[in-house]
């Protein structure tokens, strides 16, 4: 008896891979196209990366400058290398510094009003776990509020949500049909590393205890070249191995 077509199995590991080579090369031209646009390159770091952030800064430079992240290998690709590989003269100084969380952001804005403009920019966002709280929290008996505030002056959780939070650990009964504490609970102190059941409560008070921000690194200019700049948590060392892929906006 023949076999079923149906029950053929396929090894995935034998599934043939399209090749990236030409997408690669197309993003290498890409760089290169936008270093020959803009008067300025900076290196840029942003600790702990949120895609909703970034999208927010692309959209507020939108017209006016290019962002590239991700790893660095096609990007240093791009820039060249070595002093013999490099695109123009003094970006082997930057590809050499592509390594973790650091991106590339051409513009030909002026460099103080730029520099002035990523210090003041930040946005709010919820820690993850592993974060460090950045004020003491303490929930007081009776109805669960939300947003948190100090004069607990927000909405009670609806009851679908008590066993919910007494599964992370709060200490709830429904009281008339609302999610209310026992006792007072002390959810955080500052400084303290915040685990993922406490990241989940803050969440859902809307305690924000996380912030983007990117940070300027140094620079390559058309006029003046490779400038060095901050250290982007010893992103910026010369001795650095590149990495292997690069994802683009």
């Amino acid at each position: 008896m023949p076999r079923s077509r149906r029950s053929k199995i396929t090894t995935l590991s034998k599934t043939p891979v399209r090749s990236t080579k030409a997408s690669k090369q197309a993003l290498v031209n890409e760089i290169r196209a936008t270093v020959d646009k803009y008067d300025h390159c900076w290196i840029f770091s942003v600790g702990d990366m949120r895609n909703d952030g970034l999208k927010e800064v692309r959209a507020q430079w939108r017209g006016t400058g290019r962002f590239f992240f991700g790893k660095g290998k096609v990007m240093a690709k791009a820039l060249g290398e070595t002093p013999e590989t490099e695109y123009q003269e003094g970006l082997s100084n930057v590809a050499r510094r592509l390594k973790g969380q650091i991106g590339l952001f051409f513009t030909s804005h002026p460099v103080d009003e730029t520099v002035e403009w990523f210090e003041s920019w930040s946005k709010k966002e919820y820690a993850r776990m592993g974060a460090r709280a950045t004020q003491e929290i303490t929930l007081p008996e009776g109805p669960l509020l939300t947003p948190y505030t100090e004069s607990n002056s927000g909405d009670p959780f609806p009851h679908s949500m008590e066993p919910q939070l007494r599964a992370l650990g709060l200490s709830t009964s429904l009281v008339r049909g609302v999610p209310s504490l026992n006792n007072p609970h002390l959810l955080c102190k500052k400084g303290e590393k915040l685990s993922s059941e406490k990241c989940r409560i803050l969440k859902l008070l809307a305690v924000q205890m996380a912030e983007f921000k990117i940070i300027l690194g140094s620079r390559w200019s058309k006029e003046s070249g490779f400038i060095q700049g901050k250290d982007l948590d010893g992103a910026e060392s010369d001795n650095e191995q590149e990495q292997e892929t690069m994802d683009q906006d």
